[in-house]
C-alpha cells in the first residue's frame, strides 16, 4: 500500500478549509485567532494601580488618626501599648507600637512621610508593596525589643517611614533597574536627610526603630528583588556558557 488510493478527501488545505467553515479550531494559529491588543490596557492597569495604592494608603493615615482620637479620649492610655524592650508584655507592642503616637505632633509630623513613601511602596505592587511594610514592621521591632534602653516605651509610624525609605532606595540597586534607581535617587534627594535618625543621642526619639527600620527596609528590598537577581545570574550563566 502506498497510500495513493486514500484520495484527495485526506488533504491537509482541504480538512482545514472544512474545520474553519464549521468554527471548529484547525490548530494552526494564525492572525484571527490571536485577541486584538488594547492600546489602553496598560494605562488601565497603571490607573487601578494608583488608585488602589492612594486608597490603601489614605485608610491607614486615617486609621492612625482615629486611634489617636481614641487615645486622646482615653488620657494616652493606648500609648503604652508600644514596645517595653526586653519585656515579656512589652512583645505585643511589637504589633502596635507603629499605630500609636505620642500625641498629635508627634502624628502630624509623621503624616507626610507616611503619605509620600507608602504610596510610592505601593506602586511598586500592591502585594509586594505589602509584604515589604510587613517585613520592615517585623524588623523594626524586633530590633527595638531587642535593644531598646529598659524602662523605655517606643511608638510611632516613623519606623515604617525609614524602611520604606531605605526599600525605595535600595530595591532599584539590587533589582538593576534604571528606573527604580531613578526614582530611589528622587526618595533620597527628598527625605535623605532623614536618615540622620537612625543615630542615637536624640532624646525622645527611639533611634532603635529608626536604624532597625531602616534595616529592615534594606532586607526587604534584597529579598523582593529575588526573582530578578536569579533571573540576572541565569543571564550570565548562559552568556558564560554560550558556544563561540
Amino acid at each position: 500500500m502506498t497510500g495513493a488510493g486514500l484520495g484527495p478527501s485526506f488533504d491537509p488545505d482541504r480538512l482545514a478549509a472544512i474545520r474553519a467553515q464549521l468554527g471548529k479550531p484547525t490548530g494552526v494559529p494564525g492572525p484571527s485567532t490571536r485577541p486584538e491588543p488594547t492600546p489602553t490596557g496598560g494605562f488601565a492597569a497603571i490607573k487601578r494601580l494608583w488608585v488602589r495604592s492612594g486608597v490603601l494608603i489614605l485608610g491607614f493615615v486615617g486609621l492612625l488618626y482615629g486611634i489617636e482620637g481614641v487615645d486622646s479620649i482615653l488620657d494616652g492610655r493606648l500609648d503604652y501599648g508600644g514596645i517595653e524592650p526586653r519585656e515579656a508584655d512589652g512583645l505585643t507592642g511589637i504589633l502596635f507600637a507603629p499605630v500609636l503616637h505620642g500625641d498629635w505632633g508627634h502624628l502630624i509630623g509623621n503624616t507626610l512621610p507616611v503619605l509620600v513613601l507608602g504610596f510610592l511602596v505601593l506602586l511598586a505592587g500592591i502585594g509586594r508593596g505589602l509584604v515589604a511594610t510587613a517585613i520592615v514592621w517585623l524588623v523594626a521591632g524586633i530590633g527595638t525589643w531587642l535593644t531598646g534602653a529598659t524602662g523605655s516605651v517606643h511608638i510611632g509610624a516613623s519606623a515604617l517611614v525609614f524602611g520604606w525609605l531605605t526599600f525605595l532606595i535600595s530595591r532599584g540597586w539590587f533589582a538593576r533597574n534604571v528606573g527604580q534607581i531613578a526614582l530611589g535617587l528622587v526618595v533620597l534627594a527628598l527625605y535623605g536627610s532623614l536618615l540622620w535618625g537612625v543615630l542615637p543621642g536624640q532624646p525622645g526619639i527611639s533611634w532603635q526603630g529608626h536604624l532597625f527600620g531602616a534595616l529592615g527596609g534594606l532586607f526587604a528590598g534584597w529579598v523582593l528583588s529575588g526573582d530578578e537577581r536569579r533571573h540576572r545570574r541565569g543571564d550570565r550563566a548562559g552568556v558564560s556558557a554560550s558556544p563561540r
